[in-house]
Formats: C-alpha cells, structure tokens, sequence
C-alpha cells in the first residue's frame, strides 16, 4: 500500500551537478522541502530532521492484509476544500483506508454538503460542537465497515464539542481525538490536565479490556523537547507546559500507549503543525499522533507525516498495521 517516491507525490529531484553549485543545490532543495533542513534550537548530535521521501520503509507485499489510516487536523474543512484540496487526489496519493479529521469546523446542518468528500468511501461518522457553532468538530470517513460507532466519551460535561470518535474494527478500536488546547492565557489548563486527559486516559483503558486501541488525532501536545523547535522559549506556552508533558507522560505513555512515530524513528526531528509563516523555516511543533495499545503496536509497519500537504498549519499523519 506504500509507494515510490515519486508516486506518494512527491516530486523527483534530478539535479544537475555541472549546472548546479552545491550551494544553489541545498538552497533549492531548503525552499521546495524545508522540513529535510534541521533547525532545532537545543539539537543532539544524534538528532536528524525526518525525510518521508527517504525514511520510509519498504511497502508491504500486496498479499499481506494491512489497513492504512490517516489522521489530518484540517483547521476548517470547508476553508480546506475552498483553497483546492482534492480528497481523491489524497486516496489515489495514499490508498488510505480511513480518513481522520479533526477541527472541522462544521455544524451539524452542513454535514451532509461534505459526506461524499471521499467518494466511494462509504462509511462517515461526524461529530459536531453544539457548545459553540463552527468549532473544533472530529469526523471519520472509511471505506471499511466499522463493527460499532461511539461519539464522546460519554460524559456530557466532556461531550458538548464534537471532540472524539471511536470506531470498533475486527482486531482494535481506533479513537479519532481532538484533545482540547489549554488556550491563551493557559485559561484551559486546569480542566485539560485535572479533567479531560484523566477521563480521556480512562475510556481507553475500558476500550482496552475487549481490544487493543490506536488513538489518532491533534493531542495538542509535543511531548519531549525533540518534538518542538524552540523548548527554551515555549515553556509556558499551551501544548508544551510542564503540566501538559506530564498530563502526557501519566495518562498516555505509563498506561501502556505507544507513541508510534517515536518508536519507530527514536532521533528524528518531525513537525506537524507550524504557526504563521514558520512551514517554510521549519520551525513547528509535532502536536499529532498515533499511539497504540502496547499489544498491537508491534504490528504498526509504517508511522509517518506528510509535511508537503500544506492547505492547513497541520500535516496529515500516517499509519500502516499489518492485520
């Protein structure tokens, strides 16, 4: 389900070396694929900046059954859609199996414009807010059947703002999860750390008890200081305070949740979300992720980003299981 470079959609780099200085070869390639430059403020020797065009690994065999999910905050479905963006074009690119979204934006009186955003794509699931109209909002868009749908966690309180999504499959569930941000002013922290990641952490550990569990989605948190540009400086800024590292630390990674991208490439430097003009320096934070069950994540053969998808300040993430 994995291609060649030049067939995931990324365009072929044939430079010309009697034509091209060095120089000029690294400043072309800085411009047209800045996440390969590595700019972290605090880098360790071992550290290298994450190229999918060359760190992914082989594909899988076409008779190996495998599912491949997506999982994209797309700041605002309809602006996405209204700048260009082709789902189509996305599935003939990554032969995705199910499409995560987060941030929709939308309400639930617009839902049905977008329920064919992926055609052939037979199976959506939408959630909206109804605390605040045209706000946060999850949706899941699959071409495999899932066996049982759940939307919040069910607890009203945590409920009101579209914010998750749970399919169960065969062989795991998969949680589709926009973890609330701690906001300007850290005005949410409190309710983040003390209520929603204990709770959050709580509906997976029940989902657990019958199967292995994969949540993909914004966590609106880099976790270690490898997974954001600057630490030094954004020690107090939402998504990388003490509290939310350690909210992370306890309710996620003790608990038995894999951080798949980090197993599987333990010194790269990868972004996923980028402020305002900072994609073109590199200088972003990896707030998305896939963590899976401790009993399933052995079989993840593929934990990737896809930094060259830019309508949103987020990059789609992938993941391929073998089933």
């Amino acid at each position: 389900m994995n291609s060649t470079s030049s067939q995931r959609g990324y365009p072929a780099k044939r430079w010309c070396a009697a034509n091209m200085s060095s120089t000029s070869m690294r400043h072309s390639a800085w411009k047209s694929e800045p996440w390969t430059h590595l700019t972290h403020k605090q880098r360790r020797p071992q550290w290298i900046a994450y190229n999918p065009r060359t760190m992914r690994p082989p594909p899988l065999s076409t008779d190996t059954n495998s599912m491949k999910i997506l999982s994209w905050n797309v700041n605002g479905l309809q602006a996405i859609v209204q700048s260009g963006f082709s789902a189509d074009e996305l599935v003939a690119r990554e032969n995705f199996d199910v499409l995560c979204l987060q941030e929709t934006h939308l309400e639930e009186r617009n839902v049905d414009l977008f329920k064919n955003l992926v055609h052939e794509y037979d199976y959506t699931c939408w959630s909206c807010s109804v605390a605040r109209l045209g706000y946060s909002g999850t949706a899941v868009i699959s071409r495999v059947q899932p066996i049982s749908v759940q939307y919040g966690l069910g607890i009203p309180e945590h409920d009101q703002e579209g914010r998750l999504i749970t399919l169960e499959f065969d062989d795991f569930y998969l949680v589709n999860a926009y973890v609330p941000n701690s906001g300007r002013g850290l005005r949410r922290l409190n309710y983040r750390i003390n209520d929603w990641d204990p709770c959050f952490s709580d509906f997976i550990k029940k989902l657990e008890c019958s199967k292995p569990v994969i949540v993909a989605g914004d966590l609106n948190c880099a976790r270690q200081s490898i997974d954001i540009h600057n630490p030094q400086a954004k020690t107090e800024a939402a998504g990388f305070t003490i509290e939310e590292r350690e909210s992370f630390e306890v309710n996620f990674s003790r608990k038995g949740l894999v951080d798949t991208f980090r197993k599987q490439h333990p010194n790269a430097v990868a972004y996923t979300f980028w402020g305002e003009n900072q994609r073109i320096t590199n200088k972003g934070w990896r707030l998305d992720y896939f963590l899976a069950s401790e009993s399933i994540a052995d079989k993840v053969h593929d934990s990737y980003t896809l930094p060259d998808v830019a309508l949103s300040d987020h990059s789609p993430i992938g993941l391929l299981l073998k089933l």
